[in-house]
């Protein structure tokens, strides 16, 4: 028994739709017919779509969502066109409006700060409802600049009077005592990426003038010992490379009025081989404390080159393949 065919018309308002739908030579078009197989024909004002009834309600869902955000100002970029294509498969492509309704900040520059995913919805929700999150998952899925975004918005609305961003220092490739410099210049490479997020949110003066008055702390993990530290929001970033004693160490320095937001990559542990990882452990010890938020991220929030996805489930095929 042959799959109904269907047929259903999408109308433009204008040819400048049709442009900012299917992208400059038709790249958006091309990866929307990659995902969901259907004939889609478009003449004049007119978007005509054919093919089985499935794949034709998912592509009408899919046109009116990014129609609605081009109305509405939203310039859209392939990785939008291929999480929304995503979304469409099952009918779940009106869950994105609802992702570009609100901006947690704006950059300096004025650019404004959105979450791209459903998963780094939740992410954001998770913090600002909980005092210890951890965002686990891929490279590229926003885990460490939403938490910085977040920390930067509530050091401005004076929920918390500093920040404090910090990493361990795990070696690789590199011995510290070979590294040119003092002890700072040394570990700088290693917090490079805290930077980098303080700097695109905050712009390269402002972040010195905090780091100046001690709004902002950056360090390697060792530097939290002995410390309390409240009316903080701090961030342990790379927590797959922290030992199961350094993570009881960090966690036990939330104090009164603190928020802690702990990210990782399980799949890129660069401990020595025998050395248990504190992310790893933590996933099991903490996971009956309902006070502790847990967000773990899929290759579908990578939101970097679309290219970056395809590159992690390749690489996790092969580790499935080696077990």
């Amino acid at each position: 028994m042959s799959e109904q065919k269907t047929s259903i018309q999408i109308l433009l308002q204008s040819a400048s739709e049709g442009l900012s739908l299917f992208g400059p030579q038709d790249t958006f078009l091309k990866i929307i017919e990659e995902e969901i197989p259907a004939t889609i024909d478009s003449r004049e004002a007119v978007i005509t779509i054919r093919g089985n009834q499935r794949n034709v309600e998912s592509l009408q869902q899919l046109f009116e969502v990014l129609l609605e955000l081009v109305r509405n100002g939203y310039i859209l970029t392939e990785r939008d066109v291929l999480y929304a294509a995503e979304l469409a498969k099952d009918l779940r492509a009106d869950q994105l409006l609802d992702l570009f309704k609100g901006e947690i900040t704006t950059t300096y520059r004025g650019k404004p700060i959105r979450v791209k995913t459903i998963g780094q919805k939740h992410y954001v929700t998770t913090i600002k409802k909980r005092d210890v999150v951890f965002g686990i998952g891929p490279a590229g899925t926003g885990k460490t600049y939403l938490a910085v975004v977040l920390a930067v918005a509530a050091l401005k609305e004076g929920s918390v009077k500093r920040i404090v961003l910090t990493r361990p220092a795990v070696e690789a490739g590199e011995s510290l005592g070979f590294l040119p410099g003092d002890l700072q210049e040394k570990v700088d490479p290693y917090l490079r990426p805290l930077y980098d997020a303080l700097y695109d949110v905050m712009g390269p003066d402002q972040v010195a003038k905090a780091l100046e008055r001690g709004l902002i702390e950056i360090a390697p993990l060792a530097y939290m010992r002995g410390r309390t530290l409240d009316d903080s929001f701090i961030i342990l970033d790379e927590a797959q490379n922290t030992t199961p004693e350094q993570m009881k160490m960090f966690l036990t320095r939330l104090g009164f009025g603190s928020k802690m937001v702990i990210t990782g990559d399980v799949t890129q542990i660069d401990l020595p081989r025998g050395k248990k990882s504190g992310l790893v452990e933590a996933q099991i010890v903490l996971s009956g404390i309902e006070e502790v938020g847990f967000v773990r991220f899929a290759e579908q929030d990578v939101v970097r080159h679309s290219l970056v996805q395809k590159i992690i489930v390749a690489y996790d095929k092969a580790a499935e393949n080696q077990d």
